[in-house]
């Protein structure tokens, strides 16, 4: 038996993914599972055994059948009894049509439940779900158990080496006075960002008061903000990934090795559960709701505004008071009684 699972297109969907998988896994122990995905989302899941093997859907020239007509002969020639859709896109719809996979499950919006064999109809727009309970869901239509919401994450010998060397370069007393990361991206756009004179504040503060070292994380995007953030926070105990090659895996390896990940909402935000790393999430336009993911070592920050959460990728009024308005004090009260407890903890 041969099963097909379309992953999500987003970094953090793609880890809220990972208990649907698991599910998958364990129903369907003999079959073959194949992932479609992005190469940046299938990063995600490296160094974990939910998926046998990987095909890539992209444009990109290094790989020659991850688009177009190319993809779906690739597809088709792969013969699956099963395709699994977790994205809602009507494109994922068509790829699994054209693929000729027997049973097609998915939910049923935006055009395709007659491209599937089984749909099941999703929360009403508007009504705030989280994904991950929404991919549990889904796979209950093959019988498989949604029981577990615990997700999961890996990292390879690579990833390590790569934080282990990119620390091998700073004065040896700083990973050794316990490491704070920050991940001030957000790909869904600016509206998620918190300033970058506000993370410095904080780094400062962490830095200063609690002894911390400060990791700034970052993406290629981002990594003139990363620097911003260590030149305005002018401590010599804050420092960032900016100069190292940017990759999904280095990420996971410092969130791992982490105290604490403070954290825009956005991918890396879920990098901490599965690694049961404490995470303070900084929230502005988006509704917490949609995220949730029930994580007991999770703490939000959201100021409340007559406009918000809009769900907007920049703001519409342009003054993004949502997040501006929101001070380092607030989230350094926040980030506190996480810090204090591995003082404690350690004592």
């Amino acid at each position: 038996m041969k099963l097909l699972v379309f992953l999500p297109n987003w970094i953090g969907d793609a880890v809220m993914a990972s208990p649907a998988l698991r599910a998958l896994r364990t129903r369907f122990a003999d079959a073959e599972i194949v992932a479609c995905a992005k190469p940046h989302v299938a990063d995600v899941l490296t160094g974990l055994d939910l998926v046998d093997r990987l095909i890539f859907r992209t444009n990109s020239p290094e790989h020659a059948e991850g688009a177009g007509w190319k993809l779906v002969r690739r597809l088709r020639r792969e013969r699956f009894d099963v395709a699994v859709l977790l994205p809602n896109s009507f494109r994922s719809g068509l790829l699994a049509a054209a693929a000729g996979a027997k049973q097609r499950v998915g939910f049923a919006r935006d055009g395709r439940r007659w491209l599937l064999t089984d749909s099941l109809a999703p929360a009403p727009r508007g009504v705030p779900t989280p994904a991950l309970t929404e991919y549990l869901r889904l796979v209950e239509l093959l019988g498989c158990s949604a029981d577990s919401r615990q997700m999961e994450l890996a990292t390879t010998e690579e990833d390590e080496w790569q934080l282990a060397r990119f620390w091998s370069k700073q004065d040896p007393s700083l990973p050794e006075r316990g490491v704070v990361t920050f991940n001030p991206g957000g790909a869904f756009g600016a509206a998620k960002h918190w300033p970058a004179a506000s993370f410095a504040e904080l780094a400062r503060q962490v830095a200063t008061s609690d002894g911390r070292t400060v990791l700034v994380l970052c993406g290629p995007a981002e990594r003139n903000m990363a620097r911003e953030i260590v030149r305005l926070a002018a401590h010599p105990h804050v420092l960032s990934l900016a100069d190292m090659p940017p990759s999904i895996g280095l990420t996971k390896a410092a969130v791992r090795q982490s105290e604490l990940l403070v954290t825009t909402d956005s991918g890396p935000r879920h990098f901490a559960a599965p690694f049961g790393v404490p995470v303070v999430t900084i929230f502005g336009p988006t509704h917490i709701a949609w995220s949730e993911t029930d994580y007991e070592a999770a703490t939000h920050v959201q100021l409340k505004v007559d406009c918000g959460p809009c769900q907007q990728r920049v703001c519409p009024l342009g003054h993004h008071q949502c997040m501006r308005d929101l001070s380092a004090r607030q989230v350094y009260a926040a980030a506190l009684p996480w810090l204090r407890r591995k003082q404690q903890s350690a004592a």
